[in-house]
């Protein structure tokens, strides 16, 4: 019974950790601000890219976001990146978005999927969700659910993308 836990453990880490280089979808979202953004330009920004997805609703959504708020300033000196929030909130929770935002003092671009175009191309099944683009835009990492200190392991990755570079 261990070995198939063990196995089943191997398979969804590998399978999260290769991507096939899969870069991002050429769809037009607008920002909190009502700026219509293409989320592909993202991937052509020569920076690695961290994309989290998430919820007014969702509280380790929200702490994950939080978390990585406390860190977006050293992150990005240290290392060039950039961080987009993607919101799935619906037409009817929508309008809480951007108060909830400029209330955390997220100095990070938050998108709105309200249709969950996004979420859906990039075959997320869950929120909160990452994603890692490398320098070149490929998806190189992706993450379901959040538990505390999982933003470290984030930075594992990231440093791996810097050693590469």
């Amino acid at each position: 019974m261990k070995k198939i836990l063990v196995a089943l453990c191997l398979t969804i880490t590998l399978g999260a950790m290769a991507q096939n280089n899969q870069t991002m979808p050429e769809i037009l979202l607008k920002d909190v601000n009502g700026k219509v953004k293409n989320v592909n330009d993202y991937s052509k920004s020569g920076k690695i890219t961290i994309i989290s997805f998430w919820a007014t609703w969702c509280t380790p959504c929200k702490k994950e976001l939080s978390n990585l708020n406390e860190l977006y300033d050293d992150w990005k000196v240290k290392y060039g990146l950039e961080l987009v929030s993607v919101s799935t909130d619906n037409s009817r929770n929508v309008p809480k978005v951007k108060p909830f935002v400029d209330g955390q003092g997220w100095e990070f671009d938050c998108l709105l999927d309200v249709n969950e175009d996004l979420k859906r191309a990039l075959n997320a099944p869950l929120i909160p969700y990452t994603v890692l683009l490398d320098q070149k835009g490929n998806i190189v990492y992706t993450h379901t659910g959040y538990i505390e200190g999982d933003e470290y392991t984030l930075e594992e990755k990231i440093k791996s993308l810097m050693a590469k570079k």
